[in-house]
């Protein structure tokens, strides 16, 4: 008898994570460790504290003249109004120091530590995901879904193209990313009855975000940090950004819209076909479009409360400075108001709760590790060993190559440090003046910062994508054969505009 062969699968995203998390460990093996001297700003003695690759520390006047000096073409004021809070690479100053490859207690202690580390992202995730299942006890959501699928009948992909814009115009002017990890368990339900799949649900928020994050114009997180370290103001260059930002928002509506038409007439030609019963069992496994509950007055009190919360948040990050504790603290008072209006008894309510949040344990839990993976790079002292090796590659090219190569070098650096405003301090001093020595202007610099960080976004494991696949049951395959050819797509595109960047 022939023993049926067992299907090979795809590892889950914990076992992805783990794989980068070794490979990373390996190249502090491989690549030499070294570092910059960083200059700080200390606001109560305004001075700039300056640590050399030993770990001296030294004071220096908090003035123009000393910035000049040291070959960073910054604005002081910069410093002095808050706008530039994290260590700036001096430039010129890169010095190897000792290996420090991490073995195996530093591989395992990582992922605790990432735990450690990110607890105010976990909290807020747990928090909403005890908020979707109170909400969905209620029958809310079912209610909602079947208002809103009358309402959208023979339009829904409308609903794809206002999610995206919206979602890209938050990412664009105030890097909307994190945040919309909120958005999935409440579209997905709506994708779904609207005859799509998961991934048409995945890449209208993630790919909404990312797309704004990348053709960032506003963003403070970013482009403005750039600038600011490239010694420029965010206006250059912001309405080649603004255009770059638009044409590049059609390419991904276009590409997503040809694949849901795809899904829509066919369920069968979808890449997750195989798991989309799974799915639905999970975000429609109360939902009958025969027999739905009333959206009655109390059911639309509890979606406006709900949904009141976003704009709260969003005003709250982009004006109030606020951060996972503030946003998390505004979902609990949600939580507790819903609570109130249920109708559900004490026990019933708390655990419920309870249940919605035991959901997205693994959601956390990837969070963690993969924050273990920059801990790992962090300790083992190699990104600005990865800076000083790819600045000197591109010195003195060709003003086109030059801004091309850029990008792809900015896209490998933001694996090894996938936070913006991270990389822009770090990298900026250091790339931004090569741009004078071929001819063309900083900002092109930045734009290739902002470009290629964004780009590498899309796929990068370090990143919010495997939570993101987590939250909705799609494995990292899939994703990479659905976002693969539109990564290429908005890479050559992005080039493209680089080039033309290049001569206006």
């Amino acid at each position: 008898m022939n023993k049926k062969k067992k299907k090979l699968e795809f590892p889950t995203a914990f076992t992805v994570l783990f794989i980068v998390l070794i490979l990373a460990a390996i190249l502090t093996y491989i690549v030499p460790a070294g570092l910059y001297s960083k200059l700080v700003y200390d606001g109560e003695m305004d001075v700039f504290v300056i640590e050399d690759h030993e770990g001296k520390t030294t004071t220096v006047p908090a003035t123009q003249d000393t910035l000049d000096s040291l070959n960073i073409k910054m604005d002081v004021n910069k410093f002095k109004d808050g706008s530039i809070r994290k260590p700036i690479s001096i430039p010129d100053t890169y010095q190897k120091i000792a290996q420090s490859p991490q073995g195996l207690i530093p591989i395992i202690m990582s992922p605790v530590q990432g735990v450690m580390d990110t607890v105010d992202i976990m909290v807020f995730v747990l928090i909403l995901g005890g908020i979707i299942g109170l909400i969905n006890k209620t029958g809310t959501f079912d209610a909602a879904i079947a208002a809103l699928s009358k309402r959208t009948k023979g339009k829904e992909f409308l609903l794809v193209v206002i999610i995206s814009l919206l979602i890209a115009l938050g990412g664009t002017t105030f890097g909307l990313a994190e945040e919309t990890i909120a958005l999935y368990p409440i579209l997905m339900p709506i994708f779904i009855a609207s005859g799509y799949d998961a991934i048409v649900c995945i890449a209208a928020i993630y790919m909404g975000s990312s797309i704004g994050t990348m053709f960032s114009t506003t963003n403070p997180f970013s482009v403005v940090i750039a600038s600011n370290a490239a010694g420029i103001s965010f206006n250059e260059g912001l309405t080649f950004r603004a255009i770059s930002l638009i044409l590049a928002m059609i390419i991904t509506l276009i590409y997503i819209y040809y694949y849901a038409r795809k899904v829509q007439r066919d369920p069968k030609n979808s890449l997750i076909y195989e798991d989309m019963d799974k799915i639905e069992e999970r975000f429609l496994k109360d939902y009958d479009p025969d027999n739905v509950v009333p959206f009655d007055w109390k059911r639309i009190l509890i979606l406006i409360i709900f949904l009141a919360a976003f704009p709260i948040m969003i005003w709250g990050v982009s004006s109030g400075d606020w951060w996972f504790p503030e946003m998390s603290a505004l979902f609990l008072a949600v939580a507790i108001i819903i609570i109130f209006l249920s109708g559900l008894s004490e026990k019933e309510a708390v655990n419920t709760f309870l249940d919605g949040a035991a959901d997205l344990i693994g959601v956390v839990l990837i969070i963690g590790v993969a924050r273990a993976i920059n801990i790992v790079m962090d300790n083992g002292m190699i990104s600005d060993t990865l800076l000083f090796y790819t600045s000197s590659i591109i010195r003195n090219m060709n003003a086109g190559v030059f801004a091309a190569v850029q990008m792809l070098l900015f896209s490998i650096l933001g694996f090894f440090v996938p936070s913006s405003s991270g990389l822009a301090t770090l990298s900026m001093p250091i790339m931004a003046p090569l741009a004078d020595t071929v001819g063309i202007s900083r900002a092109v610099v930045v734009s290739a910062y902002n470009w290629g960080q964004g780009w590498m976004a899309f796929i990068t494991p370090t990143g919010l994508i495997l939570a993101t696949l987590e939250m909705v049951d799609v494995t990292y395959d899939k994703w990479l054969k659905f976002i693969l050819p539109l990564m290429g797509i908005v890479g050559v595109f992005s080039i493209i505009m680089l080039v033309i960047h290049t001569v206006l």
